[in-house]
């Protein structure tokens, strides 16, 4: 996109900035909250690095919320995933809207097919499946995915990092894979607060062969409209708990500037160095998870079978893809 139509765009993300702003101050000044702000201030440190990693990759801010608030601050499972939907509908739709504004390459078609059934399977999870799920499956889900999801990226940083342009897409593909990354992408995202962004980055980066680049903008924005989505979805079965809210209010102001800064920085960085600390934060909350949780027995076994599923689960997107990679330059080496 040319400067002068980033230009024209600008005024865009300055309104929201400053909308939020002016919320923002209203809701802590009319309602009292200053105090409850100060006494937050450790979610909103976490919450710097959250947003900055929740928008350079497909982790998501709630992927650093949750663990903190649930695992470090003792909150209850239900409140972290409510956080991590309330803090990504301010940080990942302020990283959106920069993203939009700067014109970066983005799957649209994809992303439309994922956000179409994700949209609705969150709020039917939401409403029949999450209150049948005792607290501990909702804190292992959340360190399964995201531990297969690191060990993954250990296996396969150097390839990651080496990917360029859009990859393989067609209509029919985008459409049957974007469905089914917003079916499973919306169930994980319903039960712990983040999942369709990292579903769909592997799908674009294993099987379609896309540069990060470009996935990582499609997951922040798939994530921002599903955070939105759970956010509205619970405030209509009965409001927000307290604890999401002044931890939101504390949050806020940090990540709707962290997250388009993380927006910039993965333009601009080399990949390896982050693709390595988000592979050790993503294993590293599975053990604490665990030791936290005193996982043992059965249940560290169900645990780790979960983490080898999801490692299987990603390669045999990566085997897929790289097969599918293979056919698609044969052919296009026969046509040249």
């Amino acid at each position: 996109m040319s400067s002068e139509s980033i230009s024209r765009r600008g005024w865009v993300f300055g309104s929201w900035l400053t909308a939020f702003t002016a919320l923002w101050l209203g809701l802590v000044t009319v309602g009292g909250h200053w105090a409850e702000v100060f006494s937050h201030w450790a979610i909103a440190v976490a919450m710097a690095m959250g947003s900055y990693f929740g928008a350079s990759t497909p982790m998501g801010g709630g992927a650093v919320g949750f663990p903190v608030l649930v695992l470090l601050l003792g909150e209850p499972a239900a409140v972290g995933r409510d956080f991590s939907f309330a803090i990504q509908a301010i940080g990942m739709v302020s990283a959106s809207i920069y993203i939009w504004v700067t014109g970066r390459q983005v799957a649209w078609r994809i992303l439309a097919w994922a956000l179409a059934s994700g949209a609705i399977v969150v709020p039917v999870a939401i409403v029949g499946l999450i209150p049948l799920l005792p607290p501990l499956v909702v804190k292992l889900m959340f360190a399964v995915v995201w531990a297969g999801f690191g060990l993954v990226h250990f296996f396969r940083w150097r390839e990651i990092e080496d990917l360029e342009g859009a990859g393989a897409h067609t209509a029919e593909r985008d459409l049957r894979l974007g469905l089914t990354v917003g079916l499973a992408g919306g169930l994980v995202s319903a039960v712990t607060g983040v999942g369709i962004n990292m579903l769909l980055y592997m799908v674009l980066v294993m099987l379609f062969r896309s540069d990060a680049k470009i996935a990582i903008p499609t997951s922040v924005i798939a994530m921002a409209a599903l955070s939105v989505v759970g956010v509205v979805t619970r405030a209509l079965l009965g409001g927000v708990h307290p604890e999401v809210y002044l931890n939101w209010l504390a949050a806020a102001p940090v990540v709707v500037l962290g997250a388009p800064l993380g927006a910039l920085m993965v333009q601009r960085l080399p990949r390896a160095p982050t693709l390595w600390i988000v592979s050790a934060l993503c294993v590293g909350q599975f053990f604490w998870t665990c030791f936290h949780e005193q996982v043992w027995g059965a249940n560290l076994i169900a645990a780790l079978t979960g983490v080898v599923i999801c490692v299987l689960a990603f390669e045999m997107l990566y085997r897929r893809g790289r097969h599918h990679e293979s056919c698609w330059k044969s052919v296009r080496d026969r046509a040249s």
